[in-house]
């Protein structure tokens, strides 16, 4: 039976995939933890934990008897940029001491498997934009992609020296209706959609043409099961794999939900935000996902938009940072 903590259970990935464990393994088996009060729906758990204290993380698995830790606790490209100082310690310190919990714990006989989100963040100029390779030129040019790179390396360090069971995902932009707009630069495809549903314009921080890959928090959600739940010997890469959804831009987006919602109407004002999609991907090469543990996304553009359009709760200009 596995025994599941989520970290950073209160933001956009962690809720979701709280509500997906619980009725894959029994919300009394996953644990919700957090920095804030509130405890996701799903999880019959919760603490409040903050990741960047060891001990105490350390005696939550122990008290659970955790066999599997998701360290979601981040600040994402755009919040990381305002305090870089701030980003890198959360990013970077929250993993290694999930990592040290781990590398104790394998070493004891009590192995734990780890899951670390990686993002395309960690690609940057140099690197192939299109149908990007999983081994690859990787400069990234953010305090958030910088931190990933490293985490990245850390994650196969632990495996290859200590026998941890880490794995990542290198995600894309990840869109859900569940979640309003927050501090990330592929955000746009979301605020997008509050704009519509409020019969408003909706001017983009992005040019046009800025194609980056996405993907629906469903089919996210589904990798990451997937992948936590492949037999080791099948994970090849102890990095980060790819995982590609889809691959649309701004422009694309719009027509998309113009078919849906006639009338609406979309205007480019880029801003610092442009600067740091330009240095990353237009599309992903996901062969060894697919092959390793037979990914496969399963929802298109149309199927997206539709998905969205009928279930997004609109939130207020100010909150959802639409402008």
């Amino acid at each position: 039976m596995e025994r599941i903590l989520v970290i950073g259970a209160n933001g956009q990935i962690g809720n979701e995939l709280v509500v997906a464990l619980a009725l894959q393994h029994g919300a009394d088996n996953v644990i919700a933890a957090d920095l804030g009060p509130r405890n996701p729906f799903g999880a019959a758990h919760y603490e409040a934990i903050d990741v960047l204290d060891r001990r105490l993380v350390a005696r939550i698995i122990d008290t659970y008897g955790i066999t599997q830790v998701y360290q979601l606790a981040a600040l994402l490209s755009v919040t990381g940029e305002q305090d870089p100082l701030k980003a890198w310690s959360l990013n970077m310190d929250g993993l290694l001491n999930i990592l040290e919990i781990a590398r104790e714990r394998t070493a004891a006989g009590r192995p734990l498997r780890v899951f670390w989100p990686s993002s395309i963040a960690a690609f940057g100029p140099g690197t192939p934009q299109d149908n990007t390779p999983q081994q690859t030129v990787m400069d990234p040019t953010t305090i958030y992609g910088i931190s990933k790179l490293a985490g990245e390396r850390l994650c196969a360090y632990y495996f290859s020296k200590y026998g941890v069971d880490v794995r990542s995902i290198r995600y894309p932009g990840i869109i859900s209706f569940r979640s309003p707009p927050g501090g990330g630069t592929t955000d746009y495809a979301i605020a997008i959609f509050h704009a519509a549903l409020r019969d408003e314009p909706y001017q983009c921080y992005l040019l046009a043409d800025t194609t980056l890959p996405m993907i629906y928090m469903p089919d996210a959600i589904r990798a990451t099961i997937a992948l936590m739940d492949a037999p080791a010997e099948r994970i090849v890469i102890r990095a980060a794999y790819n995982v590609a959804g889809l691959s649309f831009n701004p422009a694309q987006l719009a027509v998309a939900i113009g078919q849906q919602r006639p009338g609406f109407e979309i205007s480019y004002a880029p801003d610092a935000r442009q600067a740091i999609a330009d240095t990353w991907p237009h599309s992903l090469d996901d062969a060894a996902a697919r092959s390793d543990w037979d990914w496969q996304p399963r929802i298109d553009l149309a199927a997206l938009v539709t998905d969205m359009l009928a279930n997004v709760v609109v939130v207020p200009r100010e909150v959802g940072q639409v402008a």
